[in-house]
């Protein structure tokens, strides 16, 4: 007797559990998100509305969303930069990080693709490394486009 094959059929679908998607949230909602992420650890508020400016001054073109994890980030043909504040640092991920040359040796990870660099102070937003990695990512989606989910186009 053949063994039975389960069907999708008799399966429930799946919840979608994100917080939104950049298609979803208004520019508005967005932009609570962002407050709220970095209203999370006050201890690091400043150097988190400086990073935020910075990336806003280096891509004037960029959106701020959220990808579909509920994830602060920076668009422009997909996510260029992530920005989540934990316990004892910021950490801006790069979801191409691998691809980035990297000469200041800033970014850490051992992921297939993405990489982070953990921000302390303010002196580490002024290192001109930080903002070059900001535009590589920029022009590495320029080239190839990322959807929200971080997979080229």
């Amino acid at each position: 007797m053949p063994a039975k094959s389960k069907s999708s059929a008799t399966k429930p679908a799946a919840k979608n559990t994100s917080k939104g998607t950049p298609a979803t949230l208004s520019a508005a909602d967005v932009a609570k998100v962002f407050d709220g992420c970095i209203g999370r650890n006050a201890k690091f508020k400043p150097l988190a509305e400086e990073l935020r400016g910075i990336v806003k001054k280096a891509l004037p073109a960029a959106s701020e969303t959220i990808n579909p994890w509920g994830i602060p980030a920076f668009d422009l043909q997909g996510p260029v930069c992530l920005m989540m504040i934990v316990k004892n640092h910021i950490t801006l991920l790069f979801p191409r990080g691998t691809s980035l040359a990297d000469p200041g040796r800033l970014l850490e990870g051992t992921g297939k693709n993405l990489r982070h660099v953990r921000l302390r102070d303010a002196a580490q937003l002024r290192n001109p490394n930080l903002r070059a990695l900001i535009l590589e990512s920029a022009a590495l989606n320029r080239a190839t486009p990322l959807t929200s989910s971080m997979r080229s186009k």
